[in-house]
């Protein structure tokens, strides 16, 4: 009878069709070779299909055991999946890590980060977005996201937890054949030079920003809602805009993009901003977003 299955059996038979014999099954599962071959075929009368051909040296897949093999495999990951969820309900550990990134943070570190909670805590969903300005600050609040990255001091809120990460470098750059790229003064830019020009400007998603504009310097702007929009434009040479090293660090060194001679915008056109990990204060962290925070961290170096 097909309802007298075990998982052991089909554990059994997954291990030997892996290990191509029930001999080198017996050393892995550690049990005897007679009690493999069993095993075997106790599943296979219930069944009622033959699942190995041991006519030869070694036994064989039939064309059942091939079929049949997948349906194993896809129960057994099923079940290791419950387990695996059910220790973390009992521990405490969360059933999602929702996560709201800011733009300007790599999302290859965070990448990395999550790949390392899920490796402790493999049962926990993840969700991401990614979100310019106020927009992570707002996820927090709304209580739609349990963590968020934020990137500058223009969002900070008492009702939120803020650990610092890392350094941002923010750079003006414009394309090499734009105006300002092409015809590259000796002397540094001032804010007038760059107000003849169109500049991209990223959009606030929030309405937390309304009424102010963050290093906005000229009249001409084009005003985009998504960072990729941002860096698109500025590499076709429609504007200039500020862009983070990361994003710009092969463009720049490959001469598509060219750094502009200002100190409008910081030192050498270079701006450094902060990037936190956030949560809000009266939602302590559990277990799969403390191992993400910490892994996130020591990832920055911070």
């Amino acid at each position: 009878m097909i309802d007298a299955l075990t998982l052991d059996q089909m554990r059994t038979f997954v291990v030997v069709a892996e290990s191509g014999g029930f001999r080198s099954a017996s050393m892995r599962l550690s049990r005897a070779q007679s009690a493999v071959s069993h095993a075997i075929a106790n599943l296979e009368a219930q069944l009622g299909v033959s699942l190995f051909d041991r006519t030869g040296h070694r036994p064989v897949l039939t064309p059942e055991g091939q079929a049949l093999l997948v349906n194993a495999r896809d129960v057994l990951l099923r079940v290791d999946a419950m387990r695996a969820r059910a220790r973390g309900m009992g521990e405490g550990v969360e059933l999602e890590l929702s996560l709201i990134v800011d733009v300007l943070f790599p999302l290859a570190t965070v990448g990395a980060a999550l790949k390392e909670m899920r490796s402790v805590y493999p049962s926990v969903a993840v969700r991401l977005a990614v979100s310019p300005m106020g927009g992570p600050l707002d996820g927090l609040i709304n209580r739609r996201f349990t963590l968020g990255i934020m990137a500058g001091e223009e969002f900070a809120d008492p009702a939120i937890s803020r650990r610092a990460l890392a350094e941002i470098q923010m750079i003006a750059v414009v394309a090499a054949e734009h105006p300002l790229g092409l015809n590259r003064p000796s002397a540094t830019l001032d804010s007038p030079d760059l107000a003849d020009h169109l500049q991209i400007v990223l959009s606030d998603p929030s309405q937390r920003s309304e009424g102010r504009d963050f290093g906005v310097l000229s009249p001409q702007t084009c005003r985009v809602s998504n960072q990729d929009a941002k860096y698109s434009l500025i590499l076709e040479g429609l504007g200039w805009g500020r862009l983070p090293e990361w994003q710009v660090e092969r463009d720049l060194a490959e001469g598509r993009l060219v750094r502009l001679p200002t100190d409008s915008l910081g030192r050498d056109s270079r701006l450094p901003m902060e990037a936190y990990l956030v949560h809000r204060i009266d939602e302590p962290l559990g277990p799969a977003a403390r191992t993400f925070g910490d892994a996130l961290s020591r990832l920055c170096g911070a």
